[in-house]
């Protein structure tokens, strides 16, 4: 662990359920086990011109932390980068913002390496508000403890500290995504750090595996595996490798979703009929319907507060998002505008509401603003699928079809930015947005 100081489907396979679940098209015959190229299609309309300088004494370390950091913010498609060369601006010292605003900066970054003891690593850094005329123009600083090992996931808090500084928004760049990849006849569920780097492979299987869902607390994933020939959910402790079985019931277990309480989660079982929502412990135990309908309910996600469930209907005829009370009663319909509504994702803040809608044949991610119910289309893709939202709740995950092949893309949640990533010659779907890393 970082030390941080701070000194200043769906379910059935019939009907709807069959419309909603992800299937594995294509395949492809290169091994998969690789990182994520990341393309940024799009930017924010302003970018704030930051310098991230070579950070000093970096060279003790086996790898670059300043090359991250700034390699997060260009992604991010809110900054762009002012280059200095090999400069260093040590933390112990204010740079010359004037020198630096010259060169076209809004902000400087100083940042030192210090040994530590047992071979571990101090990383001091601080940031300047280089237009400042009067006042203090220090933005804050943090001091962070560390082993070698653990380079990424510094350089990524260093990044989200600057993002959320500049931004007023949090960073998300802590965090790792989930993603399942197919290569011929093989599945494998891979987490990687949010930038795609790192991936690393949670579990392989001849047959499909889909619906990752993260823990709240980052350490475990719900998924359906359909190893033994019909769609199991299980639970998987990442640290450990270990796994149980969480519903294994008659019929379909399908789309876990966990409360964000960790206790409890919805899931979609068919044991006595249709798909409909259960709520279940995290042992597997004190199964329980949620609601009892006539149609086929599924895709279920809860509210960050815990008091709602969002999920998929078709109820009323086309499929479309309800929502109704984790304690149960009736359910409250979301969406009417289109025919076609599906996989309600709220976002960690509970402002919104992301989710997959039809438009003259193509399926494309849509957000809603719930509390004025207005409706915004992401994305312009002709088949759109998981949309997952990061912890600032300003990023959306996605997968899309491109070329018969499986891709992952992430949009802005006002649209303004957007991302591709791909790994090359795989099919990659199913993703999942995990929450900060501790």
């Amino acid at each position: 662990m970082i030390k941080v100081s701070r000194p200043r489907l769906p379910n059935a396979f019939s009907g709807m359920a069959r419309l909603l679940c992800l299937a594995f098209l294509v395949g492809a015959a290169t091994a998969v086990h690789a990182d994520i190229d990341i393309t940024v299609t799009g930017s924010g309309a302003k970018l704030f011109p930051v310098i991230i300088p070579v950070f000093e004494n970096e060279g003790s370390l086996p790898n670059s932390i300043s090359e991250i950091v700034r390699a997060d913010l260009e992604r991010s498609g809110r900054f762009s980068l002012v280059d200095i060369g090999p400069l260093t601006l040590p933390e112990s010292k204010t740079p010359d913002l004037a020198a630096m605003a010259a060169r076209g900066a809004d902000a400087a970054l100083a940042a030192s390496v210090l040994p530590s003891s047992g071979g571990r690593f101090e990383i001091r850094f601080r940031l300047f508000d280089t237009t400042r005329k009067e006042g203090n123009p220090e933005l804050g600083g943090m001091l962070l403890h560390m082993s070698p090992a653990q380079h990424r996931l510094a350089a990524h808090r260093i990044a989200d500290f600057i993002y959320e500084k500049l931004t007023g928004i949090p960073g998300y760049f802590a965090t790792r995504i989930a993603y399942v990849v197919k290569s011929g006849s093989r599945y494998e569920l891979q987490i990687a750090d949010s930038d795609g780097m790192n991936a690393q492979t949670a579990l392989r299987s001849p047959e499909s595996i889909i619906s990752p869902a993260w823990s709240p607390n980052g350490e475990q994933l719900a998924y359906v595996s359909f190893e033994a020939r019909k769609p199991i959910i299980y639970i998987h402790t990442l640290a450990t490798g270990q796994r149980k079985i969480l519903a294994n019931f008659k019929g379909s277990n399908s789309a876990p979703a966990w409360a964000p309480d960790g206790k409890r989660l919805a899931v979609v079982l068919t044991k006595d009929g249709l798909s409909q929502i259960y709520l279940i412990n995290a042992d597997g135990s004190g199964a329980r319907r949620l609601l009892t309908s006539s149609g086929i309910d599924t895709e279920p996600a809860w509210s960050p507060d815990g008091n709602w469930i969002y999920f998929t209907s078709d109820r009323s005829g086309d499929p479309q998002i309800y929502r109704a009370s984790s304690t149960g009663g009736g359910a409250e319909r979301v969406t009417f505008e289109g025919a076609y509504n599906v996989t309600p994702r709220p976002s960690p803040d509970g402002t919104k509401l992301a989710f997959l809608t039809r438009h003259e044949g193509r399926f494309r991610v849509a957000v809603m603003d719930l509390a004025s119910r207005q409706i915004m289309p992401l994305t312009d893709s002709a088949r759109d699928e998981s949309p997952s939202f990061a912890p600032n709740s300003n990023m959306i995950l996605y997968a899309t079809d491109i070329g018969g092949k499986g891709m992952l893309s992430a949009t802005s949640a006002d649209g303004s930015v957007r991302q591709r990533l791909s790994i090359q010659a795989a099919d990659v779907r199913e993703p999942a947005w995990g929450p900060l890393q501790q």
